[in-house]
Parts: structure tokens; C-alpha cells; sequence
């Protein structure tokens, strides 16, 4: 089968090669573990049951997780085993089972959620995706996904290619995101204030691009406005070998952060998330040590 499932299109045989990903159609995980650094509707007291699929449809230039996205770290797994690995996060009091960048891997996803819901998965699954997919791809989901945890990360083409060299980022998250909405409807939490069903969008904030981050917070505010909960994000870090890219080669500062917070404020979202602390820090970025594997 030639793979076509996000918008790359790189029609590779990943039966026998690899795709834009760098991943073959075996699955591939570096981590699955409790993980207590999202949303607090997601992570709450217990955790959230995140597995790290390696590989990634984007191929940042600032990416914080280049070893598994860019190098490929991981371990080949079934996808017996992983349906037996969403049971065990469950039996560890998971509140969900969270898939991160999971895009190239939809076809073996759905099968493990329905091996693992035969015996027993009863938590949400939350999509946790770059934001660069097709609607089909979504479409697929219907029935395995609760949760859209999207990014939204360019609404300019041109800094969607200097950066992932994807200049058409912008209309196929639009898209995407609009099939999530569609797929779940708004927001649904439970009395402890964990996510059951919905779409909660993320914007990171880059260094010295406010005034994108902006315009990505105006647009889904007008387009969806309390249906989704948008995530502003102040953790950009810069991890990897920018010397390419100097603007960008800095933390965000508070200043800048506080701008977009006070825009969205201004603009009147409520239904948002913002982070406090030092949140550009690399405690966000656990050990791909296959822990779980």
C-alpha cells in the first residue's frame, strides 16, 4: 500500500520503505508512561497514559523531540502489544490514553483501540497531533478518538515552509480542525473536570511571531468560538541547531507571552489555558527511554 494519509502525499511503500516520517508501516514507540505536563483537563491528578509514537509527518526545524521525531528512536511494537499497553495504562490509573504524533500510524492505531476496547479500555483516547492531516485521516478516527488535541501552528504559508517546509500548513489545519469539531462537538468534561469528548487547540507562541499567534487565536475564536478550548503555549524552547534560524533562536519572553494572553483576554476567550512557571524548560520533554515499550 502507498501511503497517503497526511498531506505530504509522499506515496512511499512503507511496507518496504520509509515514508516522509522516516517510519515503515510497523509501528514504532520510544516511551508509554503517565505524563503529568498537559492541559490540567488531561493530565489531572493521576496522569495522562501518553505513548510517543517515533517518526513525525512535520520535520521542524525547532523541534524539542528531534530524537524520536527526526532520528527515529523507538522500539517496534505490534499492534497487539499496543492494545495491551493501553490496558496497562488504564490498570495504572490513567486518565486517558493520549497518542502523540500519531498521524502515520492511524491505520494500526484503530486496530489496537478496538483489540483494547474488547477487553476492557473504557478511558477517552486523545489524538495529540501536529495539526498537518487530512480530513480522510479524520474521518478515519470516528469511533477511536474522543479527545482532538491539536497544534495550530502557522496561519502564514511562508512561515509554515521556513520552518516545516509545508506552505500549505495553514489550509489543511483549517481543515482538520473542522473535521474534529465536526467528529465531537463541543467540550464535554466530567465531574472531576477531566476531558471526555471535544477539541482543544494549541498555539505555541514562537519568538518574535506574536503577531501570528494572534491571528491563529482571532481566527478560531470567530470560527468555533466556546465550542473548542484553545491552549496558549509559552514553552518554546530552543533545544536543537538554529544558528540557521537566529530569530528563533531564543526562549519567548514573559513579555511576548503576556501579549498574546492579554490579546486573547481582549478578544473575550474564555475557554483557554495558559502556562505559568518556567514553562520554557526542558521539564516538558521527558526520557524516550522506552519506558512502557
Amino acid at each position: 500500500m502507498f501511503c497517503n494519509l497526511c498531506p505530504r502525499n509522499c506515496n512511499a511503500d512503507r511496507s518496504k520503505n520509509v515514508g516522509y516520517c522516516k517510519m515503515t508501516d510497523t509501528l514504532k514507540v520510544s516511551r508509554a508512561a503517565l505524563h503529568f505536563w498537559e492541559e490540567p483537563c488531561i493530565s489531572g491528578e493521576n496522569g495522562s497514559g501518553t505513548v510517543f509514537f517515533s517518526g513525525c509527518n512535520m520535520g521542524c526545524v525547532y523541534c524539542q523531540n528531534q530524537d524520536i521525531s527526526h532520528q527515529g528512536f523507538g522500539r517496534e511494537i505490534t499492534v497487539e502489544r499496543l492494545a495491551e499497553i493501553f490496558i496497562e495504562l488504564q490498570n495504572k490509573k490513567a486518565h486517558n490514553i493520549n497518542l502523540v504524533t500519531p498521524t502515520h500510524f492511524v491505520p494500526q492505531i484503530v486496530q489496537a483501540t478496538e483489540k483494547s476496547r474488547k477487553n476492557g479500555l473504557s478511558i477517552p483516547v486523545v489524538y495529540n497531533t501536529s495539526g498537518y492531516e487530512k480530513v480522510e485521516n479524520i474521518e478515519r478516527l470516528k469511533g477511536t478518538v474522543d479527545v482532538f488535541l491539536p497544534d495550530f501552528k502557522y496561519i502564514s504559508s511562508t512561515t509554515a515552509q521556513k520552518y516545516s517546509f509545508c506552505a500549505d500548513y495553514p489550509d489543511a489545519a483549517k481543515q482538520a480542525i473542522a473535521a474534529m469539531v465536526k467528529q465531537t462537538g463541543p467540550c464535554v468534561f466530567d465531574d472531576d473536570g477531566i476531558i471526555r469528548k471535544g477539541v482543544i487547540v494549541r498555539v505555541l507562541v514562537l519568538p518574535g511571531h506574536t503577531d501570528e499567534a494572534k491571528q491563529i487565536i482571532e481566527y478560531l475564536y470567530s470560527t468555533y468560538g466556546d465550542d473548542i478550548f484553545i491552549s496558549i503555549m509559552s514553552q518554546y524552547t530552543p533545544c536543537t541547531n538554529l544558528e540557521k534560524y537566529p530569530e528563533i533562536n531564543r526562549k519567548l519572553t514573559w513579555k511576548e507571552y503576556d501579549d498574546v494572553v492579554d490579546f486573547a483576554a481582549e478578544l473575550g476567550v474564555e475557554n483557554g489555558f495558559v502556562q505559568e512557571g518556567e514553562s520554557a524548560s526542558e521539564s516538558f520533554i521527558p526520557p524516550f527511554n522506552l519506558e512502557g515499550v
